[in-house]
């Protein structure tokens, strides 16, 4: 069945004994600075390695992570060429996005888990909402005015708006949270959804103003700041995964060898400090469990999408 190629799309190559004898490519799908591109720089020096191959990290931003992730779908399938995927260019754009380049069961395999990190609501400290009630008062009370930024298909602002009833401005095309975080800092932009673990340093400064973490329980990293539930606003929890994935075809053994030394990586307790330090968790797993998750993170958005009348315009 096709919702299993992410698992099993795997051909045997004589290469695969002794790879990688040569550099790797990891693209990540934003520009530099956000929170795909700081998780592949903490992960990518301890890949090099465990690997004995330099693994270098290519940033190729642009239409919400697609132009990044489709390239690796695009390439050989001999693991020279992989990517640092997340929730929106793997879950979100191939349902919202009419004409995606790819499709990420069949032209993608999963390599393995690599972390889960909380989405926080942030306002620029000019904003005169210092809780989300407060947001969500001048929001109705400026309707169309309030803008609410994300990076790429981000599904944070839109549960938000959809639970709350507010009507914001909604920008979603930033190449990555870096961009997006600038807008913010400069006021450019009034709020914005992003990943902890970019946001983190400029919320400890006072650069940004956190409302509140759309997760269940309180981030550890700031056990200050409430929840979306603890401020009223029920159902519109959301994080943001990150993994590892190859083009379609990846050969059993390689994809092993990958998975192999990503969970290595993910269990030294450097990597778990310095992902901790940002908010975020560290996550690993089998290829298998990677791509059972994928399909079902599919399926779920596929249905809140037709809900909430999700759109890219």
């Amino acid at each position: 069945m096709a919702i299993f190629a992410l698992a099993s799309m795997f051909t045997d190559e004589p290469h695969a004994q002794t790879y990688p004898d040569r550099p790797i490519r990891l693209v990540v799908p934003y520009a530099p600075g956000g929170n795909l591109d700081i998780t592949a720089r903490i992960i990518g020096p301890h890949l090099t390695e465990l690997l004995g191959q330099p693994m270098v990290i290519e940033n190729y931003g642009g239409a919400g992570g697609t132009i990044g992730i489709d390239r690796v779908a695009k390439s050989a399938p001999d693991g020279y060429t992989i990517a640092l995927g997340a929730t929106g260019p793997i879950t979100l754009a191939p349902i919202l996005y009419a004409k995606n380049p790819y499709d990420s069961i069949n032209d993608l395999t999963a390599v393995g888990f690599v972390s889960n990190v909380p989405s926080v609501l942030l306002v620029h400290p000019a904003l005169p909402a210092r809780a989300v009630r407060e947001y969500i008062s001048l929001a109705k009370a400026r309707p169309g005015q309030i803008t609410l930024g994300g990076a790429g298909t981000s599904r944070a602002c839109d549960l938000f708006q959809y639970q709350t009833g507010i009507k914001v401005v909604l920008i979603r095309y930033y190449k990555g949270s870096g961009p997006g975080l600038i807008d913010l800092m400069g006021g450019h932009i009034d709020s914005m959804f992003d990943q902890m673990s970019s946001a983190a340093v400029h919320i400890k400064s006072g650069k940004l103003r956190a409302l509140a973490v759309a997760t269940l329980n309180r981030a550890t990293l700031f056990p200050d700041i409430p929840t979306l539930v603890e401020s009223g606003v029920k159902d519109a929890e959301s994080i943001t995964y990150s993994g590892v994935f190859g083009p379609a075809g990846l050969s059993r053994d390689i994809v092993g060898k990958l998975n192999g030394a990503l969970n290595k990586v993910l269990a030294l307790p450097q990597t778990k400090e310095r992902f901790a330090s940002l908010g975020a968790e560290v996550w690993a797993g089998t290829p298998q469990q990677f791509a059972t998750f994928i399909r079902d993170d599919i399926a779920k958005w596929r249905t809140l999408a037709k809900q909430l009348d999700m759109k890219l315009e």
